[in-house]
């Protein structure tokens, strides 16, 4: 038997407003044919959502509050239909699995939390209804309640229950990072950082300045920004280990430096520059040796918003080398070379796309834009170029509102993106398979959104990427 299978520059800088500002205000909601090559829709309409069911965990506590936190991490993964309610008479010892068959579940899990030499742990099962045997099973460590840990240990184990059935690690235990003004000072902007459940919002930086253009080291500890605070836009780099920062020296003492985006390897970053004299262009420096700085592209053209792909032998960036209303998303290799038209552009149509990502699992580049219409104010839209596919597919994943600044979840399936609607602005996140967009923060107006690798939590107080918090060994088939 078979199942169905797995399921815009804003506020950055004045030189980047000067030639952007004149297409804002300017890209309109369009039918789908008005944009060459591009569909509205999305890539696996149509495949089956397995349905899961969670039996109440044993062991009291904060059982019930770990219980709610992976229901809600599962439905949010967009791989599973998550029943909110059970059948009568449900089992308590052992797993009745014709009665859970008899429900419509495909998969059940169960838990429990335990207690060994003072640390708690949570040990879960799997349970395949469909071939009535155990998929996977493992015990993860939890913090306390109320610990700052306590939430992203929960999170790694809803991410194993989806790569336990669909064979990758889903997005839960992750974090967003994006700018927007505090309250009370709308002369500034802040860093703040929120879970991927839209949970635990928190301020990262106090600069009291313009601090903007994050960007999440690959190691997940550190962040790279923009800020105004020393008087030119500089990048500065937040270590979230201990709290400290420094600033990239790369570049003349005069040069100005924007859109921080970090190379695979964590060590290198680009970034565009604007110097004196009006040198401007995209340039890469290594930032834990404090060297090597070395040009990628330069001219007269503005050239800006690098993003690596994820082996890092190309970069997305966006240039408006066509016109200044016109700016359009290219990509070159790596290392510097000749640049090529990615995004979808026909002479005289116009068009304005901006805000490339490019994705941490495949060949895909989301960006932002739409068609020029002076007749209706600042409406974007995500859209997605598959590079893998013989036509270079390309999607349109939003249809109302204004949409801009899209980044890739760790899981290169969903996006996180800021956005306006009739009832107000928020941070939306967007399942590129299905189209579904849920509110992750609301009431804010955001920008410069970005999405952090996998997180972990090592114990002493420190959310990392890939390390810290591991299932033990168990029986995992």
């Amino acid at each position: 038997m078979t199942r169905g299978g797995a399921r815009m520059l804003a506020g950055i800088a004045t030189l980047a407003a000067s030639f952007m500002v004149s297409a804002a205000g300017s890209a309109a909601q369009e039918e789908e044919a008005a944009i060459p090559g591009v569909s509205l829709g999305f890539v696996f309409e149509g495949e089956r959502i397995p349905p899961i069911a969670i039996r109440p965990f044993a062991g009291g506590g904060p059982a019930s509050e770990i219980a709610s936190i992976i229901a809600t991490d599962l439905d949010y993964s967009d791989r599973f239909f998550v029943r909110d309610s059970l059948p009568a008479g449900v089992d308590t010892d052992g797993i009745q699995y014709s009665l859970w068959d008899q429900y419509g579940v495909d998969w059940l899990l169960t838990g429990s939390v335990e207690s060994e030499d003072g640390v708690a742990f949570l040990a879960v099962e799997l349970h395949d209804i469909v071939f009535t045997s155990i998929r996977s099973r493992a015990r993860f460590p939890i913090p306390p309640r109320g610990h700052e840990g306590f939430r992203l240990a929960v999170h790694r184990v809803s991410d194993a229950v989806v790569e336990w059935v669909h064979g990758e690690p889903g997005m839960a235990a992750s974090r967003i990072v994006f700018s927007m003004r505090p309250f009370g000072n709308p002369d500034s902007k802040e860093l703040y950082v929120v879970d991927s459940d839209g949970e635990g919002l928190r301020r990262a930086t106090w600069d009291d300045d313009l601090a903007v253009t994050p960007a999440w080291a690959p190691d997940g500890m550190h962040i790279a920004y923009t800020s105004y605070k020393s008087g030119l836009p500089r990048i500065y780099e937040m270590n979230l280990v201990d709290g400290s920062e420094r600033t990239v020296e790369g570049g003349a003492a005069d040069g100005q430096q924007f859109s921080p985006a970090y190379h695979p390897d964590g060590d290198r970053i680009a970034f565009w520059t604007l110097e004196g004299g009006g040198t401007k262009g995209i340039s890469t420096y290594n930032i834990r040796d404090g060297c090597c700085l070395t040009r990628l592209i330069g001219g007269y053209y503005q050239n800006i918003q690098p993003s690596y792909s994820r082996d890092g032998s190309k970069l997305v960036f966006l240039s408006n080398r066509l016109g200044s209303q016109t700016p359009q998303i290219y990509v070159m290799p790596g290392e510097g070379g000749d640049a090529e038209l990615l995004s979808p552009y026909r002479y005289g149509q116009g068009g304005y796309f901006a805000d490339p990502d490019w994705s941490p699992t495949a060949d895909k580049v989301a960006f932002a834009g739409g068609i020029v219409d002076r007749r209706v104010y600042n409406q974007y839209h995500i859209f997605v170029r598959d590079i893998e596919t013989p036509d270079n597919r390309i999607v349109r994943l939003t249809s109302e509102g204004n949409n801009e600044d899209p980044s890739w979840a760790p899981d290169g399936r969903h996006l996180v993106f800021a956005g306006a609607r009739s009832y107000g602005y928020g941070v939306f996140v967007v399942d590129t398979a299905t189209g579904r967009t849920r509110l992750l923060v609301a009431g804010v107006r955001a920008a410069d959104t970005d999405w952090s690798p996998r997180l972990s939590w090592r114990g002493d107080g420190v959310a990392t990427g890939g390390t810290g918090l591991e299932p033990e060994p168990g029986d995992s088939r």
